[in-house]
């Protein structure tokens, strides 16, 4: 059973990078027992804001085993998207992973051809894919891996290339070799609790959802309250913020995937552009971008509140 289970875990690392995922770490499959009290206070304390899908699924947010029957592993895989490219100066800022297409489709194309290999290899397994749009703790799971720690920001951190990657999973009934968590390496490190805009990192590794600027230009469907007038640092979807202070970012590597470039000059899109942007070109620039979940209402009601506050 043993070079069995190593078997499959060696093939499931090696499709792993051939798939492009730059990291690859396999947890056992388990109720999340610490972190149970940490997400129940977190909604009680209502720092999801107007996010209540999280409120729904509590038990599967916590058991794997009730998302795929009989899980056995957890099988995390982090892909990096940090550009090689930036915005010009002074340009309404829109967060880096939505630089080029929608991650979501991307490596969910990914994960449906690693599942069907592993089907090929081992036999007919149950198992699912997942990559942020299902009830998984995903930070969580990659730490336990071993594909680094949860850092001050809440993002996971790798030691070798820093925060900049989207983490998916691939859950199966599959008992595989696992590996363990590392160690926590922010140290006395607080630069993302001191740069962020809206002090939304109301303690070391606690953000509070309804503060954050992603939040607030992404879920937030409602006006920005006033009070985060003049803290929005000019970001009109998502934020950066805390990941370009975190030191470890300094080791970010360029992204190799194509399809994370930037396209129709969005790059160099001035104020003005995004100001005269209408719901014509809204809908063909960002059809296939992550963008389009702040829809064209949203994304002008973003633009016409970080202007308000200059």
């Amino acid at each position: 059973m043993k070079s069995t289970s190593l078997n499959h875990t060696q093939f499931i690392k090696k499709e792993a990078k051939r798939l492009g995922f730059d990291f690859c770490g396999i947890s056992k499959a388990g109720f999340l027992e610490e972190e149970a009290p940490r997400l129940e206070k977190w909604l009680k304390e209502s720092m999801h804001g107007q996010m209540k899908y999280m409120e729904n699924y509590f038990d599967k947010r916590l058991n794997p085993k009730l998302l795929v029957d009989d899980a056995k592993s957890v099988i995390s895989l982090l892909y990096n998207y940090y550009p090689s490219e930036q915005q010009i100066e002074g340009a309404p800022k829109i967060s880096k992973y939505s630089f080029g297409e929608d991650y979501h489709e991307v490596i969910k194309t990914k994960l449906n051809e690693f599942l069907q290999s592993i089907k090929i290899k081992i036999g007919n397994i149950n198992g699912r894919a997942f990559v942020d749009s299902a009830p998984v703790m995903d930070k969580v799971w990659a730490a336990k891996g071993g594909l680094g720690w949860v850092g001050k920001n809440s993002n996971l951190i790798n030691k070798q290339q820093g925060s900049f990657f989207f983490i998916a999973e691939l859950i199966i009934d599959v008992e595989l070799v696992y590996d363990g968590p590392l160690k926590d390496y922010c140290g006395t490190c607080t630069r993302c609790i001191d740069a962020c805009p809206t002090d939304a990192i109301v303690n070391p590794y606690t953000i509070d959802g309804s503060k954050c600027i992603s939040y607030l230009t992404i879920e937030l469907k409602e006006s920005i309250p006033p009070e985060f007038k003049s803290k929005m640092d000019n970001w009109i979807f998502g934020c950066d913020v805390c990941q370009d202070v975190c030191p470890w970012n300094r080791f970010s590597k360029e992204h190799q995937e194509p399809l994370f470039k930037s396209q129709n000059g969005l790059l160099n899109y001035t104020e003005t552009d995004w100001q005269e942007m209408t719901e014509v070109t809204f809908n063909l620039i960002f059809k296939q971008s992550a963008i389009k979940r702040t829809n064209f209402k949203g994304l002008k009601r973003n633009i016409a509140f970080i202007k308000s506050s200059n």
